[in-house]
């Protein structure tokens, strides 16, 4: 199969790879080793929780339901036993409260899991520390659970982050209809506490979100209960459940992010191509605009590779993210994109190595469900140890991008807006009825090289109007620090916007775009310079700081995802650009 070259950097300007900054070679991530199971258990070996509650009463011990690969698939689903076949069961068994059972684990159980492993963790002398983390109510009032794992005794953030030890952050089930992440990442907080992952913990700190989307789940839909499409919420935070995200990002301040998904292996492969997703599973890092060069090549480096060679140590396949339109007009199929909304490409600009990782199973109901759960925590495992492989590399690395985008304010361009670059690509599926290896060269958006479609001159930060409090709330829990003239300000240099006049506005709502919508339009807009009074407590958001390159995506109007196309901004004049050192009188905001 024809493949492209491995990624750099979004717009490269060096030819050093991360190895070469920081001197080390690279490690190849491993997957959980299988354990022996209980004597009259099934044939396979059980990973899980054999005595977790299932709500309030104990779950009894039982076996596990029968192999899943050549069960049914859902009613209606054209996918025949030929296809099913293609994905036997792993060699071991995940025993989650809900997947023992036959189901999927319920808001009670996971909690029930995680007091358990708290409760077990505070008893064992030695052990690591294991918490849970209340994240917040979600719209319909589920909190949002998370779990934190660690060496010391402290939980806060302030004292995780005065250890300097790399933090992961494992996000899963943004998508409500997506359940294998959350048994995934229940699979993977036990082998943290108890398991094969618990010697990692010396080395780093995890926090694991398994269900960010409770309202979804609850009701098997995709979007959150107000039709928002939380995957797509990581900028204009319009969802409690995004906000309670970001939050957590803001104060741990995470050096590795992954989101696990799942994807559809039926739409639109059937209709589009009569063909049927072979691959197990889809892994991209980020690939935001101005994202910065190291960021990116240890991403691949240091994490994806190691994740694609642990999956076929488990004879479990992979490919890049990538989708496609059930639209005929639209012939391409596209990598995961430049988008500043999603998980992946909001963490990148917060200069975390940052993953998206999708197992097959949407459309699929429990059809290989084990299958799907192990590979998702094969990848977990990989991801973790990566992390641990490389703890001293990647606080370094951390500290060196932080300075970089720091210090480019006020020179050099930033890209305004990027496009994926279209390629020929060679792309493996299944024949529906058949089950055959079928691969088709396709038009193919690739992420792996963006291309500048509009760039501006860096400025030094931006001035915002005292009524846009809201912008600065979202920039402050994004993790940007912004600030508030004390005294007014005569003559200072300034670069407005000007919109040459739209005959509608045809600007999303201030929420998360849905999946399947296309961008918002381009708007044509250009500066006007000149000096201005600024009046006092306005705010000043300036560019050198660690987040800047984040600042660029919420606030240059014309960005695809910018805090003007959904509406946080309400009108240009709210935000000018500062092109010059100012010399404000700052003063901090409470």
């Amino acid at each position: 199969m024809t493949r492209q070259p491995a990624p750099v950097s979004v717009f490269s300007r060096r030819g050093a790879t991360a190895a070469t900054l920081l001197g080390v070679a690279l490690v190849a991530g491993c997957a959980v080793q299988p354990r022996q199971p209980p004597a009259g258990q099934a044939v396979r070996p059980v990973i899980g929780f054999p005595n977790a509650p299932a709500a309030a009463t104990p779950l009894p011990a039982a076996p596990l339901p029968p192999p899943s690969a050549a069960g049914s698939p859902p009613a209606g689903a054209p996918y025949t036993p030929a296809v099913a076949l293609r994905f036997p069961d792993p060699p071991v068994a995940h025993a989650t409260p809900g997947l023992r059972a036959g189901r999927y684990s319920s808001p009670a159980e996971v909690r029930g899991a995680f007091r358990e492993l708290a409760a077990t963790a505070a008893a064992t002398p030695g052990g690591p520390t294991v918490r849970m983390l209340a994240l917040g109510p979600s719209q319909r009032g589920e909190t949002i659970d998370a779990l934190i794992l660690l060496r010391g005794p402290a939980t806060d953030a302030a004292s995780v982050l005065a250890a300097n030890r790399p933090t992961v952050l494992l996000i899963g089930q943004q998508h409500g209809d997506e359940p294998a992440p959350a048994e995934a990442l229940l699979a993977l907080s036990r082998e943290l506490a108890q398991g094969s992952l618990k010697g990692l913990l010396d080395r780093i700190n995890v926090i694991i979100v398994p269900r960010a989307n409770p309202d979804g789940s609850a009701a098997a839909l995709s979007a959150t209960a107000n039709g928002t499409d939380l995957a797509r919420d990581h900028l204009a935070l319009a969802t409690p459940e995004a906000q309670a995200l970001a939050q957590l990002a803001r104060d741990y301040r995470p050096l590795v992010v992954a989101d696990f998904g799942e994807y559809s292996p039926l739409v639109p492969w059937q209709t589009r191509f009569n063909g049927i997703g072979r691959f197990d599973v889809l892994v991209q890092q980020a690939s935001p605009a101005n994202q910065p060069e190291f960021l990116a090549r240890a991403a691949e480096e240091w994490f994806r590779r190691p994740v694609v060679a642990a999956l076929k140590a488990q004879k479990l396949s992979s490919e890049w993210v990538h989708t496609a339109s059930s639209d005929p007009r639209e012939p391409a199929v596209s990598m995961g994109g430049t988008s500043a909304d999603t998980s992946r490409n909001v963490n990148g600009l917060k200069n975390s190595v940052s993953l998206q990782v999708q197992s097959r199973g949407v459309g699929l109901d429990r059809l290989h469900i084990q299958r799907r759960v192990h590979s998702l925590v094969v990848a977990g495992g990989s991801i973790l140890r990566s992390t641990a492989g490389k703890a001293s590399e990647l606080v370094q690395l951390r500290s060196y991008v932080d300075r970089e985008v720091s210090a480019q304010a006020c020179r050099g361009e930033s890209v305004v807006e990027a496009a994926t670059t279209p390629v020929q690509y060679d792309l493996t599926l299944l024949n529906a009825q058949t089950g055959a290896e079928r691969t088709l060269s396709v038009d193919w958006n690739s992420a792996l090289a963006l291309r500048k479609v509009k760039v501006r001159p860096r400025p030094c930060g931006y001035l915002l109007q005292p009524s846009a409090t809201l912008v600065v709330q979202k920039l402050r829990l994004l993790g940007v620090s912004v600030q508030r003239l004390s005294q007014p300000a005569s003559a200072v240099p300034l670069e407005q916007y000007r919109e040459h006049a739209p005959t509608t506005d045809r600007r999303p709502e201030n929420r998360g775009r849905p999946a399947d919508a296309l961008a918002p339009p381009p708007l044509d807009i250009d500066l006007v310079s000149g000096p201005a009074e600024v009046p006092a407590n306005s705010y000043y958001v300036p560019l050198a700081q660690p987040r800047g390159n984040l600042v660029l995506a919420a606030l240059e109007p014309d960005s695809p995802d910018s805090f003007y196309n959904r509406r946080i901004v309400t009108a240009l004049p709210m935000v000018s650009r500062v092109v010059a050192d100012p010399g404000f009188k700052l003063e901090p905001i409470p």
